[in-house]
């Protein structure tokens, strides 16, 4: 299937029972705006970084910087959680986190296939010019789903490490 125009593709995507929607993404692509739109038709949104604002608080504030990683695994489990239990009751979900790895992505299809859900990977390719230009506007803000600042340094280590979706049945959507 060929990308669609981001509104194209939200306007397809609708909430039915057992859906869960894996948003996948590099850092400023839009995922936390497009899983929110989700949200707003009826989906139940998981957002990662809302997970780590609430249970642990600000990063490099409530806690040093270098326990991200390890607070980071605690969140993750939480986010599995909650989403085992809405799966439980067969509400259409969507997952917003970066799934970067094909490996975290085939761990998530089948935990979901586990529970007798559906499983569709939506991926935001969006080119490297916005990404940038979206960051660096998320940088003046400080909340959930911007805290931390990511510099073009960590961003090209985020491109580099990135793994596309190819072959998985993911949507493409570009901006």
């Amino acid at each position: 299937m060929p990308a669609l125009q981001v509104d194209e593709l939200l306007a397809a995507i609708q909430p039915e029972p057992g859906l869960v929607v894996l948003m996948c993404g590099i850092a400023g692509s839009g995922k936390t705006t497009f899983s929110q739109r989700l949200e707003a038709v009826g989906f139940a949104r998981l957002s990662i970084d809302e997970i780590m604002w609430q249970q642990f608080g600000r990063h490099g504030i409530d806690y040093p910087e270098a326990d991200y990683r390890g607070l980071l695994e605690l969140a993750h489990a939480e986010l599995r959680d909650r989403l085992a239990e809405l799966m439980a009751h067969r509400l259409p979900a969507v997952v917003d986190s970066a799934f970067w790895s094909r490996a975290e992505r085939d761990e998530h299809k089948a935990l979901i296939e586990r529970a007798g859900c559906r499983c569709q990977i939506i991926y935001l390719k969006t080119p490297l010019d916005v990404l940038r230009a979206r960051l660096a506007a998320r940088s003046t803000r400080f909340d959930p789903n911007a805290p931390y600042v990511i510099t073009d340094d960590i961003l090209s280590r985020y491109a580099a490490g990135f793994e596309e979706p190819v072959d998985e049945g993911a949507l493409v959507a570009v901006p």
